[in-house]
């Protein structure tokens, strides 16, 4: 079954877009490649304990199981070491991709306290979008009553868009809440 975000891009999206930039073909418009979910545990990150009840929290919220980052160097200040685990990473592509934006959108970012939009700083030079979220507790799929500690998710969309104004319109038709430029 094709997800609803999906086919909603293929066959309305795509096509507003084409006529809105006068590209040549469809292939052109702006399109999602992939989304990066981002849970940096620190020093938290050695007790197996903490690190195994949030691999399932973000398993759950993805449906996918995440692989285990490790820190690159040692930095005394920090209290790390070379090779420790740091933190928790996804990579979601294709229908789970569509799956998630939905749920973000419409389920997840609705659920935060005094939410008022997502910021339009979060675009990079290539048209790519990154925000973070301070509470993994906002998707329904995590259970509030079994979470130990709240943590934060850095989430990263990748859009393969010759500039921001291209990627800032493909999320806006997506239904992601930005804030208007009135407000602060």
């Amino acid at each position: 079954m094709i997800p609803r975000l999906k086919e909603l891009y293929s066959q309305k999206i795509r096509t507003e877009l084409k006529e809105k930039f006068n590209f040549k073909n469809l292939y052109m418009a702006p399109q999602i490649k992939k989304i990066i979910l981002n849970m940096g545990l620190g020093i938290d990150g050695n007790d197996n304990k903490i690190l195994k009840s949030c691999e399932e929290d973000l398993s759950k919220i993805t449906g996918q199981k995440p692989v285990v980052t490790k820190f690159k160097k040692s930095i005394s200040n920090f209290k790390t070491r070379k090779g420790t685990n740091s933190g928790l990473k996804v990579t979601l592509r294709n229908d789970k991709m569509y799956e998630f934006i939905d749920r973000l959108v419409n389920i997840a970012l609705p659920r935060i306290k005094d939410f008022r939009g997502l910021s339009e700083n979060g675009f990079d030079k290539f048209g790519n979008y990154s925000f973070g979220v301070k509470e993994h507790i906002i998707f329904p799929e995590v259970n509030f009553d079994k979470v130990e500690k709240i943590r934060g998710l850095d989430i990263t969309i990748a859009i393969s868009s010759l500039n921001k104004t291209h990627s800032y319109e493909l999320l806006k038709k997506l239904n992601f809440p930005f804030k208007n430029k009135g407000d602060n």
